[in-house]
């Protein structure tokens, strides 16, 4: 199986995403999706932007590293990610995650899983822009949390 990790500026339509995953293997009996969306808000501030970089090659390897690893932990016919960079505004699509499988329990797990490690893994850099001031985006407590639990 060959993985489709995209990082991109450009918006992605969900919907394509889902089509595509389902017409990579006749023994699909789930897909499973993720999709991440900038907030408005962030501790009572509004926000105004969110600054996504990465750092190319190394970013596409880390990636690959944390699907390599669920499909070593589940039976998995195809996976998709797709993530934005540049500056994104409140209401944009960031990151999608899509996983097919023949069974539900299978595409839901690998699914969460690599989201979790997505947040703490992949090398991504994100700066919130709010109102008055601005500040570097780190992992909170909870996606270690989440990513251990694995």
């Amino acid at each position: 199986m060959a993985f489709n990790i995209r990082i991109q500026q450009a918006d992605f339509n969900v919907q394509e995403e889902v089509d595509c995953l389902r017409k990579q293997s006749a023994n699909i009996g789930a897909v499973a999706t993720f999709s991440g969306l900038v907030r408005d808000m962030q501790d009572g501030q509004i926000i105004k932007a969110l600054l996504l970089e990465h750092y190319p090659g190394m970013t596409e390897k880390s990636l690959e590293k944390i699907l390599t690893e669920a499909q070593q932990r589940w039976p998995l016919l195809d996976v998709t990610v797709v993530h934005r960079i540049g500056e994104l505004v409140p209401g944009e699509q960031i990151v999608f995650v899509g996983v097919s499988s023949s069974h539900r329990g299978a595409a839901f797990a690998a699914c969460e899983f690599i989201m979790d490690f997505l947040k703490t893994r992949a090398p991504f850099w994100k700066k919130c822009l709010l109102e008055n001031s601005e500040h570097w985006v780190e992992a909170k407590d909870s996606d270690h949390q989440a990513s251990e639990r694995w």
